[in-house]
């Protein structure tokens, strides 16, 4: 199965990413919704029994470069990211992935033909596309700046669906200056990027469906019910997960900070131990 992806705006296909398309001679000016390859067919109303054979000639608007064969690079391993690659993998592309943080339950669901990419700059190296699914906070915050656009390949395409700031605008528009990176894929933009050229801006919808609000609330109702009766822990935003099988009648569930207690003792050697959270 091939996808096809157009020289400044590529189409998008995976969990949770829509599919984009745009025509190579009528992109729309900098800030405005992209038009995709239906606005084509509308085009042709009145055209009568011309319509079939201006349809067919209309294809050559959409060459583009396929991704069958192409190197994606996936930085952050959880739900989505996990997802991404298989989907990725699925569709013929070669796929890297890095994630300090790779969790046991994320490592089972991968592909066992993704690779594991030993550090950021050497997925950012090998990669002809680059998708985003970390968290932003002090460490992630601007971490794709001058520095890394500077050892990606020339012409790659770079998406972000997790949040605008992991990514430095300053160092983004030039590096689209000077052709590093194709195309910008985001659907957290701001001014400064949706004023820029080879950006394609698109609203969030992560979770834009019609079953998604009650899903969710199922979904959330269903692990607060977990917590409640086994003390077991997902998908929590500020603690990792733990899940323990019962093995008794009683239970009780203990946490606790990460801390570094240093012990003395007679001996001229000190003994230093760290508590980790655990569930009993």
């Amino acid at each position: 199965m091939q996808r096809r992806l157009g020289d400044a705006h590529p189409v998008v296909a995976g969990p949770c990413l829509p599919v984009v398309e745009v025509e190579r001679d009528q992109r729309p000016a900098p800030g405005r919704l992209h038009q995709g390859a239906e606005s084509h067919g509308q085009g042709l109303v009145g055209e009568g029994d011309k319509v079939p054979d201006l349809i067919e000639k209309g294809k050559s608007k959409f060459v583009g470069t396929e991704i069958q064969g192409k190197t994606l690079g996936v930085v952050g391993l959880g739900a989505i990211g996990t997802m991404v690659a298989n989907a990725a993998e699925s569709l013929g592309m070669e796929v890297w992935g890095y994630d300090p943080f790779l969790s046991i339950e994320a490592a089972w669901k991968l592909s066992r033909t993704i690779k594991k990419a030993p550090n950021l700059d050497r997925l950012f190296a090998e990669s002809d596309y680059i998708t985003l699914h970390v968290p932003q906070n002090k460490d992630t915050k601007g971490f794709v700046n001058s520095s890394k656009f500077a050892i990606m390949k020339k012409g790659v395409v770079l998406l972000n669906f997790a949040r605008g700031g992991l990514v430095d605008t300053v160092a983004l528009k030039k590096a689209i200056a000077d052709g590093i990176v194709r195309c910008y894929v985001t659907d957290f933009p701001d001014e400064e990027v949706i004023k820029t050229e080879k950006v394609i801006a698109i609203p969030h919808l992560g979770a834009s469906t019609e079953e998604s609000e009650e899903n969710c609330a199922i979904m959330a109702a269903l692990q607060l019910m977990d917590f409640m009766e086994n003390g077991n822990i997902k998908n929590s935003v500020n603690f990792p997960e733990c899940n323990l099988d019962r093995n008794g009648k009683k239970r009780i569930t203990i946490t606790n900070q990460n801390i570094c207690l240093l012990y003395t003792s007679p001996s001229p050697r000190d003994r230093t131990r760290s508590r980790m959270p655990s569930s009993a």
